[in-house]
């Protein structure tokens, strides 16, 4: 841990001023992120940073603070605020050099960073209900900075975007998780909410990590070995030949997709260098966190993992990088544990009619609730409101409101429930299973009227078979005619699992299995 401080720390002074290659400014010039309409983070000292002529002395004012510096040999400044309290009246913030750069409209409340791939990138345009939403989206304490800068194969000083204020005009292009995981906590804290998105779709974790840090885990070792075996067989006329004639079939196929009245299928990427891949290890950290850091945050959330479900091995491999990942962003911004919350992956793909061995959406959700031995984290589940055939649900509203009810919970401190049940401990009693949860929040209970679904069980042969299931107070009973030693029992195991036990506050339980066994290369069986 020490060395992995040591580097951080060391590669934060580098952002920080300026061993990235910089242009000279010859005027005063704030980061991107630093612009109208911004909201800032309450109650912790609030950095600013930006850039002029080398050696040039600046002065920035904001809310009656003033603070002065000089900038560096590559025109790098940076000035810390005291803690900001609450105020009625929105703030500007100055700089005044050889020129004077304000920013306006400027409120102090609560700021979250949302970032991931596809489903946090998605817009509320496209999510549920999107006209009701549009036409009550009225909230001008809500505002959303996008980053719109793309990967780097080093980290970047700053980044491309602005902020925008929320309203029936606006919200449509805001990230859906994001804006109602904020409108949550404007209707109950009452306080303006920034949301910074930085997010791409169709991404991996390993992209969104900083390279140092990777590169010291073993169990990376391989990843980065095929990385650089595509780098090294990567021929760019082949690369370019076969793009075209993949564009050349594209077109075809959609025109006729058009006649037929269908969607035109998706248009094939250009070719690029794999060390340029946005999915190369570190280039979208790169790109679009590092020029982030230092900004004040009160904490972030994670909607990601998709990309990393396609296999048993590397959903297995996910329980080392989300710590990683957590780990690495709270040691470059030094805010000490900033909460860290994310969207468990949602039932997708065929619905799960027999007990599935092999599932890797399963598996990954498990590398995800492992991830909660972290301190000062949290995870939605979602486990009931995907979509069978869309990877993208259009349900964020219950995303959101998810993720803003273990926020107000273990965040704000405020009385509500904080998550589902989740499964505790267990005993064998004779041929039952009693399982015991945590967050039970008024009580164990069925949605809907069918009998409780979701439990498979297996005894010494360690086949599965769907389990009789029943509450019993505080606890579920499991148990099966034909296993009169059970060993194991999984819950809502599967890609897309029947599964219906939640709290009285109607939050779902989080998948789990009680063993520990190998996941098999084999498929579903009884």
């Amino acid at each position: 841990m020490n060395s992995l401080l040591s580097r951080s720390l060391l590669l934060f002074s580098w952002l920080a001023w300026g061993a990235v290659a910089t242009p000279a400014w010859a005027d005063i010039k704030l980061a991107k992120v630093f612009s109208d309409h911004m909201v800032l983070q309450r109650g912790v000292p609030v950095p600013v940073w930006g850039w002029g002529e080398a050696g040039e002395s600046v002065s920035v004012t904001l809310g009656g603070q003033t603070r002065s510096a000089m900038t560096n040999s590559v025109g790098r400044w940076r000035v810390t605020f005291d803690k900001l309290g609450l105020s009625d009246d929105s703030l500007n913030l100055t700089a005044r050099g050889k020129n004077t750069v304000t920013v306006s409209d400027i409120l102090v409340g609560e700021v979250w960073l949302c970032s991931g791939q596809s489903n946090m990138a998605m817009t509320v345009s496209r999510s549920r209900d999107f006209e009701s939403e549009k036409k009550s989206a009225d909230h001008p304490r809500l505002r959303m900075f996008t980053v719109r800068s793309g990967p780097a194969t080093k980290p970047q000083d700053d980044c491309t975007g602005e902020w925008e204020v929320c309203g029936p005009e606006t919200v449509g292009g805001f990230s859906a998780t994001g804006y109602f995981f904020g409108r949550e906590l404007l209707n109950t804290l009452e306080v303006p909410i920034g949301l910074i998105n930085s997010s791409v779709g169709g991404t991996g974790i390993e992209a969104w990590t900083s390279l140092d840090v990777q590169e010291a885990r073993p169990e990376l070792v391989p990843m980065f070995k095929a990385w650089e075996d595509r780098a090294n067989s990567y021929d760019p006329e082949s690369a370019k030949a076969r793009f075209e004639k993949q564009l050349a079939a594209w077109m075809d196929d959609a025109k006729k997709a058009r006649a037929d009245g269908r969607d035109a299928p998706r248009r094939p990427r250009a070719p690029v260098d794999p060390r340029e891949d946005r999915n190369h290890p570190a280039n979208l950290f790169n790109g679009k966190i590092a020029p982030l850091i230092p900004f004040a945050l009160r904490g972030v959330l994670w909607y990601q993992g998709e990309h990393n479900a396609r296999t048993v091995e590397s959903a297995e491999l996910y329980r080392h990088q989300l710590p990683l990942l957590i780990e690495d962003w709270r040691d470059r911004w030094n805010q000490g544990d900033i909460p860290f919350a994310w969207a468990q992956l949602p039932n997708y793909k065929k619905a799960t009619v027999e007990p599935q061995v092999v599932s890797e959406w399963a598996v990954l959700r498990e590398s995800m609730s492992r991830t909660l031995s972290v301190p000062q984290t949290g995870m939605a589940v979602t486990i009931d409101i995907g979509e069978a055939n869309d990877i993208h649900p259009k349900n964020k509203q219950d995303v959101g409101k998810r993720l803003a009810a273990w926020a107000l919970a273990k965040v704000y401190q405020q009385d509500v429930p904080a998550s589902g049940p989740v499964y505790s401990s267990h005993k064998v009693e004779e041929a039952r299973v009693v399982l015991k949860f945590d967050h039970l929040a008024g009580g164990l209970v069925v949605r809907g009227s069918d009998p409780l679904k979701g439990f498979a069980i297996a005894g010494e042969d360690k086949k599965w078979h769907w389990a009789s299931a029943a509450i019993a107070g505080e606890t579920v009973v499991v148990s099966h005619p034909s296993i009169t030693k059970p060993l194991a029992v999984r819950y809502a195991w599967g890609d897309n699992p029947a599964c219906n036990l939640f709290n009285a506050a109607g939050l779902p339980t989080a998948p789990f299995r009680t063993d520990d066994w190998p996941h098999p290369a084999a498929a579903p069986m009884r």
